[in-house]
Formats: C-alpha cells, structure tokens, sequence
C-alpha cells in the first residue's frame, strides 16, 4: 500500500502536516476540474472526504476547489506522470507525480533514482494489480464487513489499524461500491485508485532502512504524489 514504509518519527509534524495539505490541495484541484459540485463529481467527493480526515482548514479547502474549477487565478495545467523502477536491492516502486512541469519532474526523478534504478513504463508496474481502495469505518456495532464487501460489490476486504475496514474492488467499480457501503453500515473517509504489489520483497533491517531512506526522498519530492512499493 502507498505508503506502509513510512516511519512517523521521521518528520516534524508541522511540515508533515503542511506536505499532505499541499498533496490534498491539487488533488482536489485536478479532480474540480470536472465541477465544483461534488454531489456530481465522484473523483472531488473522495478528494474532499480524504481532506476532511487530515483535517484541512475549511477555507483551503474551498479555494482549493475554486481553484481547479477555474473561479481563481486562471486554469489549473497539473497533469499526473507515472513513474516506474527499483529501490535499492530491487524492490519494485511506481511513483506518481502531479506535476505542472513534466521536465522538472522526469529530471528529479532521475536525480532521486540514482541509487536505485529508473525503469520504462511497464517495467514494474506487470507485478502490481492496479485497483480501488476504500477506507470506512463503521457506524455501527452490529455492521458486519464480510456481507457488506458482498452486498456492495468488493472484491476483497481486511481489518485497518486504526478500527477502519479496507475494501478493496476492481478499479471500474471503485464509485459504484464506495456510494453503496453506507447503505450496510460503513462510513467512507477515502476512496482511490492504488496500485499493490503482488510478490513484495521482506528485507532485514538493514536493507529495509536503506529502502525507507530511498523512498522518504522520493516523498519529499513537491511533484510526488504518491509511492507505491513493492515492500512486504
């Protein structure tokens, strides 16, 4: 999953903090280009929903939103740039970038990936299922994860850490089972497109901390989006 290697001592929790703001903010930018309403625009009802739960200030949020729709500052030119290679010891990594300047972005990637390997499209991404991921909770004691995976159409589910349930569905359905999932007692907090390895790498500790040193840079990068590795 995206971004499981992350260690939470690693940064200061302002700046942490303000990187998943900025992430949050061009997503909702890009997915508002399609419409300001969210009750129409399925792609800006996960962006907001996701923005909710790491609390974004009400007013960032919405200028966010007036922003990518074109009420703002002229037109939002970000574009999302795929990313494929190998961490140190070869672990597989898919980045995306949202980026509103493909040169910059293409020449850090290669900066970031000299101690790894930057790979062509395809390279990695044949071991990873390309696939949509629901975070919910639910709002009841009696919901029961199993009949509403099969009620809403899920391919799969799993216990989170934090008291949340992880559905898991095929990537055409991923609005379909997230709009259903609060008819069986699940309320969605997010709702994305991720990409998950199918044979991840297990390392010790010394090979892992290297990866996790590798992959933190590539995080910090201002045109990354997200990470996706190949980790077990």
């Amino acid at each position: 999953m995206g971004a499981q290697w992350k260690t939470k001592h690693k940064m200061d929790a302002a700046n942490a903090r303000g990187r998943i703001f900025t992430k949050l903010a061009k997503e909702i930018m890009v997915a508002a280009r399609n419409g300001a309403d969210p009750s129409m625009n399925a792609k800006l009802r996960s962006a907001i929903e996701a923005a909710k739960k790491a609390s974004m200030p009400k007013d960032t949020l919405e200028r966010a939103i007036k922003k990518g729709a074109g009420l703002l500052d002229g037109p939002v030119n970000y574009e999302t740039v795929v990313y494929e290679g190998f961490a140190p010891h070869q672990v597989p990594v898919i980045v995306e970038c949202l980026t509103d300047n493909k040169n910059r972005s293409a020449q850090s990637m290669r900066i970031l990936f000299r101690k790894g390997q930057l790979g062509s499209s395809g390279s990695v991404s044949w071991d990873f299922k390309h696939l949509g991921q629901i975070e919910a909770v639910p709002t009841s004691a009696d919901a029961d994860m199993e009949l509403a995976a099969i009620e809403a159409g899920a391919q799969d589910f799993e216990q989170g850490e934090d008291g949340e349930v992880i559905f898991l569905t095929e990537s055409t359905d991923l609005d379909a089972v997230a709009k259903a999932l609060p008819e069986f007692g699940y309320d969605v907090h997010s709702a994305k497109l991720v990409y998950r390895a199918n044979n991840p790498v297990s390392l010790d500790d010394t090979a892992r901390a290297e990866v996790e040193a590798f992959l933190d840079a590539i995080d910090n990068d201002d045109d990354v989006q997200n990470v996706y590795v190949g980790l077990a």
